[in-house]
């Protein structure tokens, strides 16, 4: 396994006092489609307010030192997220995805800063109430519900969150989790798009237990 990290953490941005947010997420060394991919586990730390990057901490096993680099020239550029969702890379299969873990990342934090969706996190989900209050919802499929649960999270599989909607309650807040928090997204966005306040589990079911298990 290898490990890659650039610009501050966390603790950094604490320290010096900076108005800053973070999203994880799994991304693919290369192409899935094409044999012997694996995933990394990302960590983006960026501006709230802007979106400017400010750091990033990658694990895995292929790809990992590459994807570093990428983080590093962007952060030494002043890079913010609407530059990564641009980044065009070379791009192979064996080597890569057309839409690189950078512009991934761009993305995720377009779609937090401009208020297409609201994530909570790993450390947040003991704390969520499960006194009724709130909603909260797996929407993995069985197979990705195979490695373990949430407490008190009820599975709906995505396929099947728009036929009950009309049976979860507007007036509460819901938060959704999955595998890796594409899933999450899109449910969010869907439920948004019928008056529900929602959050997603940044880096889904994958985060929250390789933390918790520690």
């Amino acid at each position: 396994m290898t490990v890659g990290c650039t610009g501050i953490n966390e603790r950094d941005a604490l320290q010096n006092k900076i108005d800053y947010d973070k999203i994880y997420f799994l991304h693919p060394s290369n192409a899935r489609y094409f044999p012997g991919w694996t995933e990394m586990l990302v960590k983006v730390i960026f501006n709230s307010k802007d979106g400017k990057i400010l750091g990033a901490q990658l694990t895995g096993f292929e790809g990992v030192d590459k994807r570093c680099d990428i983080f590093a020239a962007a952060i030494r550029l002043g890079a913010c997220a609407s530059d990564l969702t641009e980044l065009e890379l070379c791009y192979a299969p064996p080597f890569g995805s057309a839409k690189e873990l950078a512009n991934f990342a761009g993305y995720a934090i377009e779609n937090l800063i401009t208020g297409k969706v609201k994530q909570f996190h790993w450390n947040e989900v003991d704390a969520l109430p499960r006194d009724g209050s709130v909603t909260l919802i797996d929407v993995r499929n069985d197979m990705e519900a195979a490695p373990g649960s949430i407490k008190g999270f009820v599975r709906i599989p995505l396929e099947k969150l728009r036929s009950e909607i009309a049976h979860l309650d507007k007036s509460k807040p819901v938060y959704v989790h999955c595998k890796s928090g594409m899933k999450s997204y899109v449910a969010c966005r869907i439920l948004s798009g019928h008056g529900f306040d929602c959050y997603s589990l940044s880096g889904g079911f994958t985060i929250y237990s390789s933390v918790m298990d520690q």
